[in-house]
């Protein structure tokens, strides 16, 4: 279920929920174009089926899809709009007409290039822009820097707009000999969720298509673009030579000075921040070149002066440069400052293995940097710190904070055979023989480490990417299940088709995709493999009743039972995630999509997860005071999966 908080967003922004909707309404165009651009979509379609299954077919699905899209959602906004769609599809035909013949010029096309990838997320083709300099169609067979550039804000950018855009317009920064991608993101979302997948599959796909030198990629970005270059960088340091965020917010608490107003924010969804915010992962920045701008007179600039200060605390110090009475754009002379230090970082570019790694995390969603990783906290949503140093001669000396379980990749070592290592770990003295291309793993068990061999374990627990929240089923691929057979009830029945419904409509909306929906007796191996978004109720999807007896939450037609507390089935509906007990390396989500609201694009700070791993909704509540009146009670599964004592009181 989509927890639509837009409570909070009405008292903050006071607009009309009408002018609420993101992507915002277009215009209506004259029937004839329509009937125009219904005939190229049709003709276009049929060259893509006689296609079919080819690896560039995306390339040409994206023409489509822009001018499908704009037409289904209402998203022309202005009338060039409508010749723009013409071109778009000219152009699907054009590359449709020359794939068929077995070429594809524009995969050796300098200049602006615009590309399409199949999604994990949802099998959806999405699209991104390269800005490729025409010396480079010179320079065969060799690695070429990648920048990336995250475009800021706009509740109109469509996808016509987008493809538009970029065959036209030249990159803001358009470094000599150096490609500049250009990521769609998924709409606006600051790069967070959806978003934030695109921004990394696009960049997977270019390096697919491209030589693109790894060392040498930077990440930037401007206001949107800007947290969202803040976020990925500090969660991606170890990817980039260097980063540089302009004019972007870092944190949801005080850049809405959230709580000088009411309603204050539930518990679970102030810990939830921690899944974005920057601030306190500051020190994942330490061995990537970071250069923010802000300009002087920006109220954005305090997002940067944060940062400035959350380095102080690490030992760092930020390069932050200013625009001298600018306001939210670059300042020319500024711009070339940071220019000037971002191409001298990544000529330079990173280190893979940098003696000294520093990682801060509060999940398992996130959790490595270069050649550490970590597999186990003592407890998410708090702290969990690394400190590694390679001292050499096979010796490391590493700091744990709330961390169980830690893996050391193998360093660039030129050793044969077996070698000893010693490690010092939280001031434990280890020694083991490896093989110097093995990598180190450590299980802690109450204060005392150990070398394993291995960090599987044959019970349920919390490891990377099946850790939660709920939001994080739809990080990975994801099938909707709905109910068919008679529920327990009928209105719980209405409830779950209505937020079904929904569901689907805002992860079209929001994220610009279309969600795979399977009936049971219709999935294949591969959706079988993937989470599992299982709608209805034990009794009227077979899915749910199969696994019902193997999750902590009792769900019958007498009710719902966590504990000792219990709520009536007909007036209450649980929303959860769990591993799914027919494929424990997958999710189940029992009756929710992702959970922040269409709302929360009135600023992007508060497109955050909304619900934790598990909450028992009450169904009367009218939907816009749904959180947190409409949450009878709510929680986190402990590290075992297992439920715990709620933080909090309900």
């Amino acid at each position: 279920m989509f927890m639509r908080h837009f409570g909070l967003a009405l008292v903050l922004f006071k607009i009309s929920l009408s002018a609420a909707k993101a992507p915002q309404a277009g215009i209506s165009i004259l029937p004839h174009d329509r009937l125009a651009l219904e005939a190229e979509l049709k003709s276009l379609k049929v060259k893509i089926d006689e296609i079919g299954e080819h690896i560039l077919l995306p390339d040409i699905v994206i023409f489509h899809n822009a001018v499908r899209y704009a037409l289904d959602d209402n998203m022309f906004y202005k009338p060039e709009d409508v010749p723009n769609a013409k071109h778009l599809l000219s152009l699907g035909h054009q590359r449709a007409d020359q794939l068929k013949s077995g070429k594809h010029p524009w995969t050796k096309e300098t200049g602006l290039v615009v590309r399409g990838y199949k999604s994990s997320l949802d099998d959806s083709v999405i699209p991104y822009g390269l800005d490729i300099p025409p010396e480079l169609s010179q320079q065969i067979n060799k690695n070429k820097r990648l920048d990336i550039w995250l475009h800021g804000r706009n509740n109109t950018l469509s996808e016509i707009r987008f493809l538009t855009e970029r065959l036209k317009k030249t990159s803001q920064f358009r470094p000599q000999n150096t490609i500049v991608l250009h990521p769609y993101g998924r709409f606006c979302n600051a790069y967070k969720f959806a978003g934030e997948k695109d921004a990394m599959e696009s960049l997977h796909h270019a390096k697919s298509q491209y030589w693109i030198d790894n060392k040498r990629i930077a990440l930037r970005g401007f206001s949107m673009g800007g947290a969202g270059a803040w976020h990925l960088g500090a969660h991606y340091a170890d990817q980039w030579a260097a980063v540089a965020p302009g004019a972007g917010f870092v944190d949801t608490a005080k850049y809405q000075d959230i709580f000088k107003k009411e309603p204050k924010p539930t518990w679970w969804e102030q810990k939830l921040w921690k899944l974005y915010d920057v601030p306190p992962i500051a020190g994942n920045f330490l061995n990537t070149t970071t250069v923010a701008y802000s300009g002087e007179i920006d109220k954005q600039k305090a997002a940067a002066d944060l940062m400035a200060l959350a380095f102080k605390r690490e030992g760092m110090k930020l390069t932050h440069i200013i625009g001298p009475k600018t306001g939210h754009k670059y300042e020319p002379q500024a711009k070339e400052k940071v220019s000037h230090l971002v191409d001298a970082a990544v000529s330079k570019g990173h280190n893979p293995y940098a003696n000294k790694v520093q990682f801060t995390t509060h999940t398992l969603r996130y959790n490595r940097m270069k050649w550490v990783s970590v597999y186990g906290l003592i407890q998410h949503w708090k702290e969990a710190r690394v400190e590694a140093e390679y001292l050499g001669n096979h010796q490391f000396r590493v700091k744990t904070q709330n961390v169980t379980k830690l893996m050391l990749g193998k360093l660039k070592e030129s050793d044969q055979g077996t070698t000893t290592y010693t490690i010092t770990i939280d001031n434990q003295k280890l020694a083991t023989k490896l093989d110097p291309h093995a990598p180190l793993m450590f299980l802690r068990t109450g204060t005392r480490w150990e070398v394993v061999k291995s960090l599987a374990q044959n019970n349920l627990t919390k490891t990377p990417g099946l850790q939660g929240p709920i939001d994080d089923a739809f990080l990975s691929r994801f099938v909707f299940v709905p109910p068919n057979a008679d529920p327990i009830n009928k209105s719980t029945s209405e409830w779950v088709q209505q937020e079904m419904k929904y569901a689907i409509s805002q992860w079209h909306r929001q994220f610009r995709g279309n969600v795979i929906i399977k009936n049971v007796n219709e999935l294949t191996a591969l959706d079988r493999d993937s989470n599992l978004i299982l709608w209805g109720d034990p009794k009227s999807n077979p899915l749910i009743a199969k696994i019902s007896g193997q999750l902590p939450i009792e769900w019958n037609e007498k009710g719902i039972r966590i504990k000792d507390r219990s709520w009536p089935s007909d007036r209450f509906v649980p929303v959860l995630i769990y591993p799914n007990p027919m494929n424990h390396r997958r999710y189940i989500v029992i009756n929710s999509g992702f959970t922040f609201s269409e709302f929360g694009h009135m600023s992007n700070s508060m497109q955050n997860a909304k619900l934790p791993d598990y909450a028992v909704l009450d169904i009367r509540v009218p939907i816009a005071e749904r959180i947190p009146k409409g949450v009878a009670h709510a929680g986190f599964f402990g590290e075992n999966w297992q439920l715990t004592e709620t933080e909090g009181n309900d």
